[in-house]
């Protein structure tokens, strides 16, 4: 025998609950009804009363009696008549009654069944849909799959009638909550509970590509610097040694050994996360040092930095190369009459204190298809570039268990901005 659905089961647990008390209550209201009338009656008592009166009443009469006397005993027999008759009456009809009792217990009982059965549906349709939705989703859960979106809410309007005859339409916005409130609070907290998954999902296949761009770039840094040393050396040697004609092939030979110098320490950049203690860093300092050390004269920045920025525990080196790379990206992109802003500001991650740099330019700004992918490894639009600036950077917040994030309008500008923990969070270090 298959196993009875949980709407089901629930229907008949809750009318069990209303209709057996109902019953019982009928059935002992009907009994003892039927059982204590005849005794208010007292037909019974009222027969042996008037059968033993008319003895005492014939035996009196037998007897030499006075006119009152006689008057007395025969007022007497009628008051006895008269009772004997209102005891039948009542007895007659509460027969009657204890029918009439028992009927109106049974439409009672049938009243209070369909009741009980209504409501009972009610119940198990509040409590049993919400479940089985919620049983459906955490099969989709489960399966990795995204949950149905929210029920959007419903719009209904209503036209009330001036005196003018004129109408004015009042709209109201009414949302149908399936079950109790408590199942809309489950069904947010687990629509939350998805999206926590789903990002914390991303962000470990994103660490995963990390550790392996990061393995790719410490093998190309070392291949690049054991070849690269003995170059330089050499070119050092031919510099003084090399005719003139071959002068300028040697210069050559040097600008593109430097590129290639610059290449392997980006690569190893990437490679490696901050390493050593961490110390308090004061990120006004910070922020102040690195725009007027990246910014060139020709380009106008706007320092914008709040007082009393919260300290942040994490490594000087690693933010501080961050900002640089991100400030250098926004030189790059702005042109010789740009402005590049950069605000340093105190926000909040969660019930965390934090510090958000924000760097804009003026510059041409990135396509929406391509700004969620310069923060991807070796993506660059810069002739020469290696496209690790920003990666870099991303790492080293991430690494500060911090958060990146760019804005961009063609034609308008970029801005980057990147929010730090004051308490540096707890990153992981690889060895």
């Amino acid at each position: 025998m298959n196993q009875l659905r949980f709407r089901t089961r629930l229907v008949l647990i809750l009318s069990l609950f209303a209709i057996v008390p109902a019953l019982l209550l009928t059935l002992l209201w009907s009994g003892t009804v039927s059982t204590a009338l005849p005794f208010v009656t007292g037909r019974s008592a009222w027969d042996s009363v008037a059968a033993s009166g008319e003895k005492a009443i014939a035996a009196a009469r037998q007897a030499p009696l006075t006119p009152s006397q006689r008057s007395a005993i025969d007022a007497h027999e009628r008051e006895l008549r008269t009772s004997v008759e209102q005891a039948r009456r009542y007895s007659f009809l509460a027969g009657r009654t204890v029918r009439v009792i028992a009927i109106a217990g049974v439409l009672a009982l049938l009243v209070l069944t369909g009741l009980a059965s209504r409501v009972a549906g009610h119940l198990s349709r509040q409590l049993s849909r919400p479940l089985d939705e919620l049983v459906r989703w955490t099969e989709l859960i489960g399966h990795g799959e995204s949950l149905p979106p929210p029920r959007e809410p419903t719009v209904v309007s209503t036209t009330r009638k001036n005196g003018d005859d004129a109408g004015t339409t009042i709209e109201v916005t009414t949302s149908r909550v399936r079950g109790a409130p408590e199942f809309e609070t489950l069904r947010r907290s687990m629509r939350e509970m998805v999206s926590e998954l789903a990002h914390g999902r991303q962000q470990a296949i994103e660490a995963e590509r990390l550790h392996a761009f990061r393995e790719s770039a410490r093998r190309v840094a070392h291949e690049i610097k054991n070849p690269l040393t003995p170059i330089r050396f050499a070119l050092a040697r031919l510099r003084g040694h090399a005719p003139p004609p071959l002068q300028e092939d040697v210069e050559v030979i040097t600008i593109e050994s430097e590129r290639l110098d610059r290449m392997a320490r980006s690569f190893a950049e990437f490679g490696r996360l901050p390493d050593g203690p961490p110390a308090e860093i004061d990120m006004s300092e910070l922020v102040r040092y690195a725009a007027r050390s990246c910014v060139p004269p020709n380009v106008a920045l706007n320092l914008e930095i709040d007082e009393n920025l919260p300290r942040v525990h994490g490594h000087n080196g690693a933010l501080a190369g961050a900002l640089s790379n991100v400030l250098l990206n926004a030189v790059d992109a702005s042109p010789e009459s740009g402005r590049i802003t950069v605000k340093a500001s105190e926000v909040k991650m969660g019930d965390r204190a934090a510090v958000r740099i924000s760097v804009a330019d003026t510059g041409v700004g990135i396509a929406p298809e391509s700004l969620e992918r310069i923060w991807e490894p070796y993506v660059t639009n810069k002739p020469g570039g290696t496209g690790l600036g920003l990666s870099i950077a991303r790492q080293a917040v991430w690494a500060h268990d911090g958060t990146v994030n760019a804005t961009s309008t063609l034609g308008k500008g970029t801005e980057i901005q990147l929010t730090i923990p004051a308490d540096g969070g707890n990153a992981v270090r690889e060895s």
